[in-house]
């Protein structure tokens, strides 16, 4: 099976989505569809042996739509190419100017003629407002000549959807808008025209090619509004894409060559400077620099690296020079992975989208035949009680304003246009979201669970004490004669030692006759004195210090000068430094935190303490870890696990929201459904706070596009005109209609502007 991102032309509405989707599913070799309009890409996965792309533009052409296929490529100059987002753009914009065009030359006409029309509303309510100074035959001719030109022109795309109704079957937004003004323009264009004929069926003189403009005009400018605010939409996009390097400096044959960043090969050198971007991914072969990487990580501090540490392309080299070899290249950078992870989740859809698109799907074929109905009412039930001339009218009208206010753009804008937007935000902030589900689903939890070693630790050994018991010995002398004799051993909680004799400046000094003793320790010469390090013996009772060391879950090793205890080294993982505060602010929202880790007891509970951690599942093996949170899930609990580890990959995809470290492992990652950049634990709170404000824009953008609909569509068929004489307008209609796609999107944008 075949899966492919297609981007799609000609999409104007919700319900173009459901048009799509329904043509495209019904065809042979395709299992699944997934149409988003705010994207305006499609994920299709198809038999490519029994239909391709071709086929499918065969079968939607015919409705106006195109597939055009972003097959990526490892070869590309940059990754906006392979991604078609800069092409995609420049036709965004293309078509943004037309539509300006035809705005800039329509609003002022709707504009002028709603003032008129408004005019002659209250002239015909208030005594006091002078009728219009114009002879209704010479207004009803102007108007005609400006309705034909709106209409035929600037509405083009609405009577396009009306012909596409009539040839298959399919209505969207344009079709409801085509159908409207069409009646109203065909209706009033045989009164003017044929005035006999208006006479003979006692017609009244009233046209309505002032609600043709006024309605064009402003569903024009709410199109046009509208299209610019998605732009903007899409900006965190840009703004990775704007973060590659262009260029590379190559060293090659002994000289630096500078070559576009698409021609740099895997095993390239490749020379930084300071304040240079590094180009691509690779592995530090020469030198050491301090790398800023908050554009990827959103950690401000810059990271020190040396031969051998990782470098990722896009960020940028601080000072000093080094060499690096590249290792990733094109598609397979850090960045590209980032966009492309970006973009698969502003593509996807929440749980909550659902319903808005079953509504959708339903909606415009429920929006017509409430429009019949309408006027069928007035024509025979108004007819009864207001003449056939006065219903035949408020039909009209009613019919109109029902398929103009129905529209159902901001049902089908609110849910995708606020994930693109928080999706965004998130990766702004060095928080990756895989998908909308995760982002939903983490506003919800209300149990973190949070692995110990990598996680909330620094996962490698310090040395935390050093004590002396023999007051002859000082610290420093301790750590002298330890990190002299384990320098030469290869244990792990030897380099902890080492470093710490080394961050203190201390001189080390010649070790002879060293000798690892295998599960014991190490022992050397040192001048002609006999250096032991090594364990507590099991067969001695342990007492004092180191009892109370180990109460803590520290590993503690004894010195012996000369086969006498000279002092006592202790070394444990430690926290990071921004743990307790991250878990301080998941209490602030209530939720709770547990530890759950494979780590004894002891050691467990000591962190957990620093950390204030609520509870503690210690000494669980990797196989049990998904069961301790399917436990935690069936009492009730809603879990967000995160972790960093080949062991943790079951229990992030059994958790309700998956939470990997972005320093853990590739198996961690792909199994999580968020990455944190830089494994910064402080952003968990930051992402649930964006997954909630993300999650709040929503239900406010359905609210409001359901609320359009609720009170228009009744307000607008005149279902309260019997007892409050109220009916809607069309030309109000349609004002009412633009704004909310408009106000859907606006309320969209204010999740960039806020803070995590």
């Amino acid at each position: 099976m075949t899966n492919k991102t297609l981007k799609i032309k000609g999409m104007h509405c919700a319900s173009c989505a459901t048009i799509i989707t329904n043509k495209v599913s019904k065809l042979g070799g395709v299992d699944a569809v997934n149409v988003n309009f705010a994207t305006e890409k499609a994920n299709v996965s198809f038999d490519d042996t029994i239909v391709s792309v071709h086929q499918m533009n065969n079968e939607i052409e015919k409705l106006g739509y195109t597939f055009v296929d972003e097959t990526s490529s490892h070869t590309m100059e940059d990754h906006s190419m392979h991604t078609g987002i800069n092409e995609s753009k420049d036709e965004k914009l293309k078509e943004l100017l037309t539509m300006k065009t035809k705005t800039q030359f329509v609003l002022p006409i709707a504009l002028l003629v709603f003032i008129l029309m408004m005019w002659d509303i209250g002239a015909k309510l208030f005594t006091s407002i002078p009728n219009l100074p114009l002879p209704m035959s010479i207004f009803n001719t102007i108007s005609m000549v400006l309705a034909s030109v709106v209409l035929f022109w600037i509405g083009q795309p609405f009577l396009q959807g009306v012909v596409k109704f009539a040839k298959y079957r399919v209505a969207n937004m344009d079709t409801l808008i085509g159908i409207g003004t069409l009646v109203a323009y065909l209706y009033s264009i045989s009164i003017t025209l044929f005035p006999l004929m208006r006479v003979a069926l006692k017609l009244p003189e009233t046209t309505y090619f002032d609600v043709t403009i006024v309605v064009i005009g402003f569903v024009m400018l709410g199109k046009y509004l509208e299209a610019r605010s998605k732009l903007r939409t899409g900006e965190a996009i840009e703004k990775l894409l704007g973060l590659q390097a262009k260029t590379a400096l190559l060293w090659r044959n002994g000289v630096e060559v500078e070559v576009p960043v698409h021609e740099v090969q895997i095993g390239d050198i490749i020379i930084v400077k300071p304040g240079s971007k590094i180009p691509v991914d690779g592995v530090i072969v020469e030198g050491y620099s301090s790398i800023d990487e908050s554009m990827i990580t959103g950690e401000p501090i810059p990271v020190d690296k040396k031969t051998g540490d990782f470098v990722v392309g896009a960020t940028i080299n601080k000072q000093g020079n080094f060499k690096f070899k590249a290792t990733k290249i094109g598609s397979d950078t850090v960045l590209a992975q980032i966009i492309k992870m970006v973009e698969d989740a502003q593509g996807s859809k929440a749980p909550i989208q659902a319903m808005a698109d079953k509504i959708s799907s339903v909606f415009v074929p429920i929006v017509l035949g409430i429009a019949v109905l309408t006027l069928l009412l007035w024509l025979t039930v108004g007819t009864s009680a207001l003449g056939f001339s006065t219903a035949l009218s408020y039909g009209i009208l009613s019919f109109v304003g029902v398929l103009v206010i129905a529209c159902p753009c901001a049902l089908g804008l609110a849910t995708p246009t606020a994930i693109i937007v928080g999706v965004g935000k998130g990766a702004e902030h060095g928080i990756l979201i895989r998908n909308a589900e995760a982002l939903e689903k983490l506003s919800h939890v209300d149990t973190v669970v949070l692995d110990k070693t990598g996680t909330i630790t620094k996962g490698k050994p310090e040395v935390t004490d050093i004590i002396s018991l023999d007051t002859t010995w000082a610290e420093a002398d301790i750590l002298r004669v330890s990190a002299s004799v384990e320098k030469l051993s290869e244990h792990p909680l030897a380099d902890a030692v080492v470093i710490k004799a080394n961050e203190q400046k201390i001189s080390l000094e010649t070790v002879t006759n060293f000798q690892a003793l295998e599960g014991v320790g190490v022992e050397g010469m040192i001048g002609n004195k006999h250096i032991a390090i090594h364990k507590p013996s099991k067969d001695v009772s342990i007492t004092g210090n180191i009892k109370e060391l180990q109460e803590q879950g520290k590993t503690v090793v004894i010195i012996e000068v000369d086969k006498k205890q000279i002092g006592l080294i202790a070394l444990s993982d430690t926290l990071k430094k921004e743990s307790k505060e991250a878990v301080a602010k998941l209490h602030a929202r209530n939720i709770k935190v547990i530890m759950l880790t494979g780590d004894n007891y002891l050691a467990a509970s000591y962190i957990a303490k620093l950390a204030g951690i609520d509870a503690v599942i210690a000494e669980v093996i990797p196989q049990e870890k998904a069961g301790k949170i399917k436990e935690l899930q069936d009492g009730g609990a809603i879990v967000a696990m995160v972790g960093d580890g080949i062991n943790d990959a079951p229990a992030l995809v059994q958790a309700d929201v998956g939470i990997a470290m972005g320093t853990g492992t590739d198996v961690a990652i792909e199994s999580a459904g968020i990455t944190l950049l830089g494994g910064d634990v402080s952003k968990i709170a930051q992402a649930i706070k964006l997954s909630k404000m993300t999650m709040r824009g929503i239900k406010q953008n359905l609210f409001w596009a359901f609320i359009f609909n609720v009170v228009g569509i009744p307000l607008a068929a005149g279902l309260f005109y019997p007892v409050f004489g109220w009916l809607l307008n069309p030309a109000f209609a349609g004002l009412a209609m633009a704004f909310s796609s408009v106000s859907v999107v606006s309320n969209s944008l204010r999740i960039k502007a806020k803070k995590l």
